[in-house]
């Protein structure tokens, strides 16, 4: 059995390698933002419930941070939980909770080995309480880590983010002068860290649904028909690539 995973690692490194050869290594964003979509399309296409398509999501959740660890992007943020997604059936909320419960259980031991950070990105006091102690477990066993930085957005949305900014101003009791753009970045969930560079969405549709709002400012889009599930390395790459291609001005010429 260990001969055969063995194998199997070896020809899925080649394979990676192989994708990745074709990808400008000085071109690469430093932080990739990523709206995972279309799990729920994903299973019914296949006449399957929708808990195996996030099932299947969580699989490719796996190999994206495994090839942006190894390609050396340095922030990955992944948007898994909104503060609208309270809204979908009880059973559905319960299935993602599970999943990601499994995810870091499974995942951790791994992604520590790889020097990953694992951040978050939202507000954890509404989740049940053993999902929020999972992922403070993962946070604090990864702490020290200088690899790859994975912000998970949980119960996350960016208004919700701007007004807790606009609330911690209000407290520190600010002179207006002193509210500068810096400053307000200071208050966000990704403080010190670089904005997006590119925020890539599955499945179609081409909007940022409340993701980054603040942050996203100068970020370059990439949206793609392939459902989150298929997301896979070549799909990854092709997104990495279109992103190298482009001219940044930053509103300059």
């Amino acid at each position: 059995m260990g001969r055969i995973s063995f194998i199997l690692f070896s020809r899925r490194k080649k394979q990676d390698e192989d994708i990745c050869r074709g990808i400008d290594r000085s071109k690469l964003p430093a932080h990739v933002a990523v709206i995972m979509d279309g799990n729920g399309r994903w299973a019914r296409k296949r006449g399957l419930p929708r808990a195996a398509g996030h099932r299947a999501g969580v699989e490719r959740v796996r190999t994206i941070v495994r090839m942006s660890s190894d390609i050396g992007i340095k922030y990955l943020t992944l948007y898994a939980f909104s503060t609208e997604n309270w809204k979908r059936p009880k059973d559905e909320v319960n299935t993602l909770m599970a999943l990601l419960i499994e995810f870091l259980k499974k995942e951790l031991a791994e992604l520590h080995e790889k020097n990953v950070r694992i951040l978050t990105l939202g507000d954890l006091s509404k989740l049940p309480r053993d999902v929020a102690a999972e992922i403070e477990r993962a946070k604090n066993t990864t702490k020290e880590n200088t690899g790859l930085t994975l912000n998970m957005a949980i119960n996350y949305g960016a208004r919700q983010e701007i007004a807790e900014a606009v609330k911690k101003a209000l407290i520190e009791k600010k002179d207006p002068d002193e509210v500068t753009e810096s400053y307000v970045s200071s208050l966000l969930y990704t403080a010190g860290q670089p904005d997006p560079d590119l925020i890539i969405r599955t499945s179609k549709e081409t909007r940022l649904s409340n993701f980054l709002l603040y942050q996203a400012a100068y970020s370059e889009l990439y949206f793609t028909k392939t459902l989150w599930p298929d997301f896979d390395e070549a799909q990854f790459a092709k997104a990495l690539k279109s992103y190298a291609e482009r001219k940044r001005r930053f509103g300059g010429i």
